[in-house]
């Protein structure tokens, strides 16, 4: 195997093959990217753990044609700190040697034979614009569990219905739902996935980044074992998708409100980060809304307290002229992160019972119900 190829070609593509590789693999080889030189001008590397897999096609001038298998991370680490100029690799028996002006590094190989067969990428469901499929997941992540434990908490629940595929997460705590449009494969299309929000974040930020479309392709769970791939250019990644049920959150959502309040964003951002900080931890940030205004409110008793006022709109009756509610602050504040609008909305059943945050562009205009977490409130003491 013989090749040369551009630095930044050969650095970006590594470093992205090589960000899911196992920090311990089970098996030597785990620890590896393929290193795949075509013929036709074509150098393939790709990585796989039995779980995710990835594999990215870019340029090269190749002088002999070849397969080798090399430690990921290393190889990652020698592509980015090579100097700006063009890479000329080439394997020399139980080696493969990188020359770059005056820097020559020699890896040694790993039996190729030994490495798995990478899945094969299921047939497009269809296609999603990448800037919009990367903020969607951005916003749905957040309320993700992180408790493996729970393994089923910590996937994103994706649902195609025809042109609309829309996202759920949820931790218990809070609920986040995003709706999308996008171009299905096959008019009518209805299925949804469970995929790990961990590999879907991965994904989006690495493939919905550059601006064009993402292909989403799910295979027949019944057909074999789930799996999703995603492809965007010339990048492909597979991972197989969480097994179990999902539970059905999206009832959670109240169909009506008693009470509305609408807040600048920003200026609540700020205020809950400034009052938040003399809060204990897990305790909470509490908010009461009355005609006009939102005062935000932690600490109590003998430890240091901070309050803050802002205005807001109010809608909808309050009893006694005031609606008290408390929230974890960062829980609050991922919310608030997620919104990409000038002014959130607050919408209560009733103070015990969970919020839903919207957001609108004017403070008297419509709310996007495109997006929405619901917050559980916590409990108030007395």
């Amino acid at each position: 195997m013989r090749f040369r190829v551009e630095r930044d070609v050969l650095a970006e593509a590594v470093t992205w093959t090589a960000r899911s590789l196992p920090t311990r693999p089970p098996v030597p080889v785990l620890a590896g990217l393929v290193v795949d030189a075509d013929a036709s001008g074509t150098l393939v590397l790709s990585g796989f753990d039995y779980e995710v897999s990835g594999r990215v096609e870019v340029a090269a001038e190749v002088e002999e044609p070849g397969r080798a298998l090399v430690s990921g991370r290393l190889l990652a680490d020698i592509a980015r700190s090579l100097p700006g100029r063009p890479v000329e690799v080439a394997s020399e028996g139980p080696r493969v040697t990188l020359t770059c002006g005056s820097s020559r590094f020699q890896l040694l190989t790993m039996p190729v034979e030994e490495y798995p067969t990478l899945p094969q990428m299921p047939e497009s469901s269809g296609v999603v614009a990448g800037d919009v499929l990367t903020q969607a997941v951005g916003q749905v992540v957040v309320a993700a569990s992180r408790d493996e434990t729970l393994p089923i908490l910590t996937g994103v629940r994706m649902e195609i219905e025809d042109d609309r595929l829309t996202l759920l997460a949820t931790d218990r705590y809070r609920l986040a739902l995003r709706e999308l449009p996008w171009r299905p494969a096959f008019p009518g299309a209805s299925t949804s996935a469970l995929v790990r929000a961990r590999t879907l974040s991965e994904v989006a930020r690495s493939l919905g980044s550059g601006g064009g479309d993402v292909t989403v392709a799910l295979s027949d769970a019944a057909t074999g074992t789930g799996l999703i791939g995603f492809e965007a250019g010339g990048r492909r990644t597979t991972s197989l998708l969480v097994d179990g049920e999902y539970p059905k959150v999206r009832s959670l959502f109240p169909t009506d409100s008693a009470v509305r309040a609408v807040v600048a964003r920003e200026e609540l951002v700020g205020a809950v980060r400034r009052v938040s900080l003399v809060a204990e931890r897990n305790t909470p940030v509490r908010l009461s809304f009355s005609e006009g205004q939102v005062v935000l409110e932690a600490g109590a008793g003998d430890d240091a307290q901070a309050s803050e006022a802002l205005p807001a709109e109010i809608d909808g009756a309050l009893e006694d002229g005031l609606l008290q509610t408390a929230f974890n602050p960062a829980f609050l504040l991922d919310g608030l992160g997620a919104l990409p609008t000038a002014h959130v909305r607050f919408s209560f059943t009733q103070p015990s019972k969970p919020a839903v945050l919207t957001g609108q562009d004017e403070a008297d205009g419509e709310h996007d119900l495109g997006y929405r977490y619901l917050l559980m409130p916590v409990r108030m003491a007395g």
